[in-house]
């Protein structure tokens, strides 16, 4: 049986992508028509749909898709949640972990939709600065908890392959809400990502 992948894509967004691309090859001095590079336009039309789906997706239904009536009180983190994002002032990735926290206040979420919701809003043209708070936003106004906390720790290929070339630096970025705010609810946060369990 021949392997046969399935995926879709929007025809006029591939179409236009796909001339836009070969055009950037063209311009960056290369030849479009090489064997090796027929199919590139057509490939990276279809990656960049893909990095760029958290556009066509809404973060609250996802939350609400899976929200419970619970009568817990006590913190609940995710942590080391892999992302991939965009820069949006280069078109190059940046890549890390986002660390969430929430206290409920009457409902919780399932702990996948967590980690979907920054999907969500990784996989679009972003900075980090403002991904963390659409992160945290999205958690507040569909659950309403007591106190929600987003860390975001990444690095940056714009960094790290041009300008000013720091393979090593790391950017962390926060954003804190309600119970958060209190410096004792906001260390346990940080201490509890910040731990191994073995």
């Amino acid at each position: 049986m021949a392997y046969n992948k399935t995926e879709q894509y929007d025809e006029r967004s591939t179409s236009g992508l796909i001339k836009s691309y070969r055009e950037v090859i063209g311009f960056v001095g290369e030849d479009p028509d090489r064997e090796g590079l027929l199919k590139t336009p057509e490939r990276v039309a279809k990656a960049m749909q893909y990095l760029t789906q958290g556009y066509h997706q809404d973060a609250k239904a996802i939350l609400n898709s899976a929200k419970f009536h619970e009568d817990v009180s006590e913190m609940i983190v995710v942590k080391d949640i892999e992302l991939y994002s965009m820069c949006e002032h280069h078109m190059l990735p940046f890549f890390g972990k986002a660390h969430v926290a929430y206290i409920p206040n009457g409902w919780i979420t399932g702990l996948s939709k967590i980690a979907r919701v920054v999907d969500v809003y990784a996989r679009r043209m972003q900075v980090q600065e403002r991904l963390t708070i659409q992160i945290k936003d999205a958690i507040k106004e569909t659950l309403n908890p007591l106190g929600v906390a987003v860390v975001i720790e990444a690095q940056h290929l714009c960094m790290m392959m041009r300008g000013v070339q720091k393979q090593n630096s790391v950017t962390t970025t926060s954003a804190f809400d309600g119970e958060f705010h209190k410096n004792s609810t906001r260390s346990e946060f940080m201490k509890l990502i910040s731990s191994r369990l073995s």
